[in-house]
């Protein structure tokens, strides 16, 4: 069963977002790009400020590193918390364990699946800004992530991969309690 699911391209330079303009995020996803723009807004940009205050004061800013590299900093500082205010404010917090279905695969869900390759792959389907392929969590816009929406144990589903399209098996499908 293939998914419906479609992705809008967005204005900033992040990932794109889903179809209704959300970014959907767990809860642990949303606390730590919070805790980053907290951490950017109280303690980094302060301390560049700081530094930047006293660069200033010690005469020529043109040939001044610590000036120079200071408003750079800042620059990036500034750029990452507008993202992450953006982020934020669009936002879809949805918590993985208060899904009711979970004989089908939606956001948040553990899925255990076996490729043509006779490979068990687990993956657990997160929010754009916290896939991490290390740590077995793609995003809800990848290609597979995509393809094993709404597929339940069992399921044989076809996912668009870099050697074309492949097909999985769908062997387990677990959420958080």
């Amino acid at each position: 069963m293939a998914s419906t699911t479609s992705i809008v391209d967005d204005e900033d330079d992040g990932p794109p977002r889903l179809a209704g303009g959300k970014f959907y995020m767990t809860p642990d996803g949303h606390a730590a790009l919070s805790a980053e723009l907290h951490n950017l807004r109280a303690v980094e940009r302060p301390k560049i400020v700081d530094i930047v205050s006293w660069a200033a004061g010690n005469g020529d800013r043109s040939e001044n590193g610590d000036y120079l590299y200071g408003k750079k900093r800042l620059r990036e500082i500034d750029g990452r918390m507008r993202f992450l205010m953006r982020r934020l404010r669009h936002a879809d917090v949805i918590d993985p364990r208060a899904q009711t279905n979970r004989a089908q695969v939606f956001f948040g869900a553990t899925v255990t699946y076996v490729n043509e390759r006779d490979e068990e792959v687990t993956v657990k389907i997160v929010g754009v800004d916290e896939a991490d392929m290390k740590l077995g969590k793609i995003g809800i816009g990848s290609p597979v992530a995509l393809a094993l929406l709404r597929a339940r144990v069992g399921e044989e589903v076809p996912v668009r991969t870099p050697r074309g399209t492949e097909t999985v098996e769908i062997l387990a499908i677990e959420y958080p309690s």
